[in-house]
């Protein structure tokens, strides 16, 4: 397990939100099945709300504002940057869009909303009294994230551009992944979708929750309201499963085996 009470390195993955319809929905099922604590913002956020494992931040949720229609409900990841102006210059001059122009948010840190060239959207934090998520690798918290698309090539070449890093081709038999690290340090997986997978999926970051039993996890998440998209199995870094939430939000499910899932991509992850 991992406590980290600072800034996070431009690149790494430093906090993870979503928009939901119903947020006394999402409160209840996320706290029954990740036992998070939230903490309400109040109007000068908009009832922003934030999770918490042992009194340390995880994710973030809030309901739309606004009177257009609310996207679909999705997890968003977002990449710390110190510098987001020239994040967001750099994503633009490696092919991808601005959702969301950098905004600043109170005193927590400002924020863009970017999607790369293969369609993935995400996030960029740059922080200033908010510095992310303040623990990771254990139950509760997030334990891995990844980008599948049907181009990892130009996936990758894009994030390498944006963020520098470096990668550890994990590529097998009818998959294509990366691992990537910044200065050394393992932060994320690239990964392609095989053959096998409609065309027409999207692609996608996908959040990785640590649980200490994942056959009792996927079963809670069913019992309330969510759906199984892949089953339990196991995998060299952890039994796993994909699960969808009550608003369709989709994200993973692993307790880890000793090496855990940071040592690579997970053979049966969504591919």
């Amino acid at each position: 397990m991992t406590t980290h009470r600072g800034s996070w390195p431009t690149g790494t993955p430093a906090w993870a939100d979503i928009t939901v319809p119903d947020l006394d929905r999402a409160i209840d099922f996320y706290g029954a099945l990740l036992g998070w604590r939230f903490e309400r913002g109040g109007p000068e956020v908009g009832g922003y709300t934030q999770a918490f494992v042992g009194g340390r931040r995880v994710v973030g949720m809030g309901e739309p504002t606004g009177e257009d229609p609310a996207p679909p409900s999705a997890w968003c990841l977002y990449l710390a940057t110190d510098d987001l102006a020239a994040t967001t210059d750099a994503v633009t001059e490696a092919g991808g869009q601005v959702l969301l122009p950098g905004m600043e948010i109170v005193d927590f840190g400002s924020m863009a909303i970017f999607v790369d060239p293969t369609g993935a959207v995400f996030g960029g934090w740059e922080p200033h009294g908010h510095t992310g998520w303040d623990v990771t690798d254990e139950p509760g918290a997030i334990v891995w994230t990844e980008v599948m698309s049907h181009d990892q090539p130009a996936s990758l070449a894009f994030y390498q551009h944006v963020f520098g890093f470096t990668a550890d081709d994990m590529s097998g038999p009818g998959f294509t992944y990366a691992s990537v690290r910044l200065d050394g340090q393992l932060v994320c997986g690239i990964g392609g979708y095989s053959d096998k997978v409609d065309p027409e999926t999207p692609a996608a970051w996908t959040l990785y929750f640590g649980t200490p039993d994942t056959d009792l996890a996927t079963q809670r998440a069913v019992d309330l309201g969510g759906t199984v998209l892949s089953p339990p199995s196991d995998t060299p870094y952890g039994r796993m499963s994909i699960v969808s939430g009550p608003f369709g939000e989709v994200f993973a499910l692993i307790a880890e085996s000793d090496d855990g899932p940071d040592e690579g991509r997970p053979d049966d992850a969504p591919a």
